[in-house]
C-alpha cells in the first residue's frame, strides 16, 4: 500500500531516513518542520517541504487539512534531556504530538509516531534496575522517571485518544537505541556495561525503523497499538545472561533471553503486521551512512 503521506518533526537523520525510505517505497511525502535545513528535499523525487511550528496548533492543523494525508508520521523534535532542558523535553513533546496526532485524526490518517523504549522508566533513570521479566514486551508496565520518557507515556495517551475520537489506527513506535550503518556508537559502549544497561544492550538498525514505520501506516489494525521495534540480537557479542549478572548480580526472576538475544521482544509487531528486522551490528558497522548516496 502506499499513497500520501505527511512525516512531522524535526528533520533530523532519522527522520530523514524516514522520509527518503517512504518515497522510494513509493509514498507522496511532505516533510514538516521549521527549517528544511541544509538537505534539499526538493532534490529528491517524490519528497516536498512545508514549513510550520508543531506546536502551534492552528499551523499544524492548517498544514494536514491542506495536504490531506493518508497518513501522517510523528517523529520527535527533542530526542531527549540530555541535550535539552527537562521541562522543555515534555513541554515540546507533549504539545507538538497532541497537535500533530489529533489534526490527523481529524484528517481520517493513519497515525505511526515515536514513542520510546524509554516509556519504561529504564532508560535515562539514573540508576537502571533489573526488570521484572526479560525480553520486555509491551504490557510490561510504563514507570518512567524522567521528563523525556514521561512524555511519550503522556504521548501514547494522546494516541489512544486520537484513536477513540477519530476512529483510526494509531501505532506508538517504542523503538531501541537506533543505531546508523556505518557509525554503530553502540559498539563504542561495549566496554562500559552502564552505557547501555538502561535499555539491557538493544538496538535497532534505522533501517528497521523506516520498515516499521511503513508497516505501521500501511496496516489495517483498530485503535491504538505500541509495539516495540529493535534488532534480533543485542549489540554485546557476549551471552547477555552474563552482562545481566555481571552489572546487575543476578537474572530477572523469569529470563527468557540468553546467548546473543535482544532484551526487547519484537513478537507483537512480527505477528501484527508481518516486520522483521532485517539488520545487525555484525553486517552494518562497516556500510555507507549517507542516505543521500
Amino acid at each position: 500500500m502506499t499513497g500520501t503521506a505527511l512525516v512531522a518533526g524535526s528533520l533530523d537523520r532519522t527522520a530523514r531516513w524516514l522520509a527518503v525510505h517512504l518515497a522510494e517505497r513509493g509514498w507522496d511525502v511532505t516533510c514538516v518542520g521549521l527549517s528544511r535545513t541544509e538537505w534539499e528535499l526538493e532534490e529528491r523525487r517524490g519528497l516536498s517541504f512545508r514549513t510550520a511550528d508543531l506546536t502551534e496548533q492552528v499551523e499544524m492543523a492548517d498544514v494536514v487539512s491542506s495536504e490531506n494525508p493518508d497518513a501522517v508520521v510523528h517523529w520527535t523534535p527533542l530526542p531527549s534531556p540530555e541535550r535539552h532542558a527537562g521541562m522543555r523535553v515534555f513541554e515540546n513533546n507533549v504539545i507538538s504530538a497532541y497537535n500533530v496526532l489529533t489534526a490527523a485524526g481529524r484528517a481520517n490518517a493513519r497515525i505511526a509516531w515515536a514513542s520510546s523504549e524509554s516509556a519504561y522508566g529504564f532508560p535515562l533513570s539514573g540508576a537502571p534496575s533489573l526488570p521484572e521479566y526479560l525480553p520486555l514486551d509491551e504490557s510490561y508496565p510504563l514507570r518512567p522517571e524522567d521528563p523525556y520518557g514521561t512524555s511519550k507515556v503522556v504521548g501514547e495517551e494522546i494516541g489512544r485518544m486520537v484513536a477513540r475520537r477519530y476512529d483510526v489506527p494509531v501505532a506508538s513506535i517504542r523503538a531501541s537505541w537506533v543505531q546508523f550503518p556505518g557509525e554503530y556508537d553502540c559498539l563504542d559502549a561495549r566496554s562500559d556495561l552502564a552505557a547501555g544497561a538502561g535499555n539491557f544492550w538493544s538496538y535497532v538498525d534505522v533501517r528497521d525503523v523506516a520498515t516499521a514505520i511503513e508497516c505501521a501506516i500501511a496496516a489495517g489494525f483498530e485503535g491504538h497499538e505500541p509495539f516495540l521495534v529493535g534488532a534480533e540480537d543485542n549489540y554485546l557479542d557476549r551471552p547477555i545472561e552474563d552482562a545481566l549478572r555481571e552489572f546487575f548480580g543476578g537474572l530477572p526472576d523469569e529470563c527468557g533471553v540468553t546467548g546473543n538475544d535482544s532484551a526487547l521482544s519484537t513478537e507483537k509487531i512480527r505477528s501484527m503486521l508481518g516486520w522483521r528486522p532485517t539488520n545487525t551490528w555484525r553486517d552494518s558497522m562497516d556500510e555507507n551512512s549517507t542516505i543521500l548516496a
